[in-house]
């Protein structure tokens, strides 16, 4: 009898561990799926070898209609969360954010077959839109980058920068160095970015970039509106991020955080953090 209480007792403690452990993996990652169709699918390989003599706005158009309809790698729709805190100046009290972010820069393809895809913002604010994402602020990039298990050192090009044969090269140079490593990788590419200097550039369709770290740390692309928004090259990476994210255990969506004069330096670490996402 005493044996069997044991026992009991035991099978117990076991699926008390086992729920636990299931529920902290709920909060460590976050899977953002949609319905693919296979009418509209194409390998990474294809799709460079498609584009290659293309002009920017069509090949824009190819990776946004492959994307939306579901044509990307089954890892790359498994967010992981980032954790970030502040404390309150005026309380003293900290406050703490969590938000999850695509494990790669956006790509298109299969496990298999696949390959990162530089958008213009405009392209990039279609997809984040209609997957009920944004994009992510510079202080983002850094706590990213800070938290990522597979950092790498950048791979500078300087022939043909938006070209797609470029892209594509890019992109084998990364696999190489990444060696079938997973995990949240960072270092790779330059940030498109959300960030107050877009609205207060004295130029108009501006495109905010930033990163590009160093293996240590160091962002080499400092915060820049220099581009007209239709400009992407090699070097440049979406990042997509769930729109709803956790203060304090409270779900609030990116906007009411950012629009807050607390909370947004959960998020941003500008003087103004008032531009939210990229028309189109």
């Amino acid at each position: 009898m005493k044996n069997a209480t044991i026992r009991q007792r035991g099978a117990a403690i076991f699926a008390y561990c086992v729920l636990v452990l299931l529920c902290l993996g709920c909060h460590v990652s976050r899977r953002l799926s949609w319905g693919k169709d296979p009418a509209v699918s194409m390998g990474g390989r294809a799709f460079y070898d498609t584009v290659a003599a293309w002009h920017w706005r069509e090949r824009d158009s190819l990776a946004t209609q492959l994307i939306l309809a579901g044509d990307v790698p089954a890892f790359w729709q498994k967010f992981v969360r980032i954790q970030a805190s502040i404390v309150d100046s005026t309380t003293g009290k900290r406050i703490t954010v969590s938000y999850y972010v695509a494990p790669d820069y956006l790509g298109i393809g299969s496990d298999d077959d696949w390959a990162r895809v530089p958008l213009t913002p405009t392209a990039a604010q279609k997809i984040a839109d209609s997957l009920n994402c944004f994009l992510p602020t510079r202080k983002m990039v850094d706590d990213i980058y800070t938290q990522a298990r597979v950092r790498l050192e950048p791979v500078p090009m300087y022939a043909f920068r938006d070209s797609s044969v470029t892209m594509w090269q890019h992109h084998l140079i990364i696999e190489g160095q990444r060696k079938g490593r997973r995990g949240l990788i960072a270092g790779i590419k330059k940030d498109v970015v959300i960030s107050g200097k877009i609205s207060r550039d004295p130029k108009a369709d501006r495109v905010a970039i930033y990163g590009w770290h160093r293996l240590t740390g160091k962002a080499i692309q400092p915060l820049y509106t220099g581009h007209i928004n239709w400009y992407a090259d090699y070097s440049h990476g979406i990042r997509l991020v769930y729109r709803k994210i956790r203060v304090d255990g409270r779900s609030m969506d990116y906007k009411e955080v950012l629009k807050n004069p607390v909370l947004c330096r959960l998020l941003c670490d500008e003087e103004a953090c008032d531009f939210y996402r990229y028309t189109y």
